[in-house]
């Protein structure tokens, strides 16, 4: 076991960045409807104790199973911690939706996004890194109330690294509030992105030239298992951008939030409005780092989509 400390840059300060669709006009009322103080408490409970469970099963090398190729893995532990936040949101609010990994991946769960309150959840985000007992991975839950993110939530018990968000409420690590760092200028930015869960041919010739692309144009580049993560570093202003292709929506539902509510910006690699569905995903520090890094990404479209 292992601790990582982490620095961060001191830099200006920017402004909150949002890209809410049309909908988040008319999300007041329904939130009215929701108890986003209850759900915020009762899924931070559940993370205590899912993560338990992960950090006890981390500490020695997992068996595990392949879902759609051998690097696509899934453990009972997935299983395990999807149930127990799934049954224990269920507990307090019967009538609450969910698209999980495990459930969604098999077809078993709820894939379609709806108005109706959704819980996104990813139970071991990083299980490459799981299964080898690296300590980064994590739980990454988020809560959608009319197609419009309210709770994010990024937790790795390994090394209790707690990131939590509410909209409109600001981005907490460990409790104490975060910004992203600000950055601006390519050159100097640490970005983080990863080689993702297919290894088919057409989208690791695009993976491959994008990292061929930014090893020649950015400060740093770190590929560390964890989509939820990265983003939460972004957060957190000890990265400064993260882009992937291959991602789903319960990989990155509670880092977009975080991000944007760190000050940061959450869009579509080509440089259009971020759409949770699309598997495509760029969170900076700045609006203006992002347009930079979308110019230079050779852009895929992973199919099929989320929806």
């Amino acid at each position: 076991m292992f601790l990582i400390k982490l620095k961060r840059i001191c830099t200006s300060k920017s402004a909150p960045f949002s890209l809410y669709n049309a909908n988040a006009a008319k999300i007041h009322t329904m939130g009215d409807n929701v108890d986003l103080e209850k759900c915020f408490e009762v899924i931070s409970n559940l993370l205590t104790e899912a993560g338990r469970l992960i950090a006890r099963n981390n500490e020695t090398r997992q068996v595990f199973v392949c879902k759609s190729g051998d690097i696509d893995l899934v453990t009972q532990t997935d299983k395990d911690v999807e149930k127990l936040l799934m049954d224990g949101v269920r507990r307090y609010f019967p009538d609450h939706k969910f698209i999980g990994e495990e459930e969604s991946s098999t077809g078993a769960g709820v894939n379609k996004l709806t108005d109706a309150p959704t819980w996104i959840i990813d139970p071991v985000d990083g299980t490459m890194n799981f299964v080898h007992a690296f300590p980064h991975s994590c739980i990454s839950v988020g809560l959608k109330v009319n197609k419009v993110t309210e709770i994010g939530m990024v937790y790795n018990p390994i090394l209790e690294q707690r990131f939590t968000a509410r909209r409109g409420h600001g981005a907490f690590y460990n409790g104490r509030r975060i910004q992203v760092s600000g950055q601006q200028e390519l050159g100097k930015a640490l970005v983080t992105s990863e080689f993702g869960t297919t290894r088919d041919e057409a989208k690791m010739e695009v993976v491959n030239e994008n990292f061929a692309k930014m090893a020649k144009h950015v400060h740093g580049l770190r590929v560390l298992g964890s989509a939820a993560l990265n983003m939460s570093m972004v957060a957190l202003g000890a990265a400064d951008a993260n882009y992937e292709f291959g991602i789903h929506a319960w990989d990155v539902c509670a880092g977009d939030l975080i991000v944007r509510e760190a000050g940061g910006v959450v869009i579509d690699p080509s440089g259009g409005e971020f759409d949770i569905m699309s598997r495509r995903v760029l969170a900076a520090a700045s609006p203006k780092l992002a347009q930079d890094i979308s110019k230079l990404l050779t852009q895929f479209h992973p199919q099929p989509r989320d929806d």
